[in-house]
């Protein structure tokens, strides 16, 4: 009653799809952990270690879709959350360097990876923000402020909703963290 040459082909796609899904959450994983390094070399202002780690990222997530193309690759929830910690990282270290948040050249991205990471970022920059008023660097913490409020301007365009709509909310509360940090130290002076 069965064609046991049917199942055993959708045995072998399975096993094959298993097989791409492994290699794939595999490089993803190493990619957002060196992320996350990439962003805290940028706190610790370790700026050449940041643009080697940068390097890899982007070597590992090119392989990934030579390998499996961008269709493929963007199927895995793995793949998504590397290239938005990614996309946060590489934010990150534009702003830090003084360049503009544009689009990155070396790795093709979804528009969501860079709302999401665009978003995150500014999470990054309060940390920044807090760290550089430690040192007694007041005037950062303006500079900080006022790249977090042209962030916040350009994302109210956006009518997100779901998961998108959720790290919009977040971006607008650490404009509301910064802007508190900004007006105690106002005070203070």
């Amino acid at each position: 009653m069965i064609n046991k040459k049917f199942i055993q082909k959708l045995k072998n796609d399975y096993d094959s799809k298993n097989s791409e899904r492994r290699q794939i959450v595999s490089l993803a994983n190493i990619a957002l952990h060196d992320s996350k390094r990439v962003i805290f070399s940028l706190h610790r202002g370790d700026i050449k270690k940041a643009e080697e780690n940068l390097a890899e990222i982007e070597k590992i997530l090119q392989k990934l879709e030579k390998n499996f193309g961008q269709q493929r690759i963007n199927e895995e929830g793995s793949y998504k959350a590397a290239v938005e910690e990614y996309t946060e990282a590489k934010m990150f270290y534009f702003i830090i360097i003084g360049k503009k948040i544009d689009k990155i050249k070396e790795v093709n991205l979804s528009f969501d990876s860079y709302l999401g990471g665009i978003c995150d970022t500014t999470g990054e920059l309060v940390r920044y923000a807090v760290n550089q008023a430690a040192s007694g660097k007041f005037g950062e913490v303006e500079k900080t402020k006022n790249i977090i409020n042209e962030i916040m301007e350009q994302l109210v365009e956006f009518d997100m909703t779901g998961y998108l709509r959720t790290k919009y909310d977040q971006a607008k509360g650490n404009l509301r963290k910064i802007e508190q940090i900004h007006y105690e130290i106002n005070l203070k002076k």
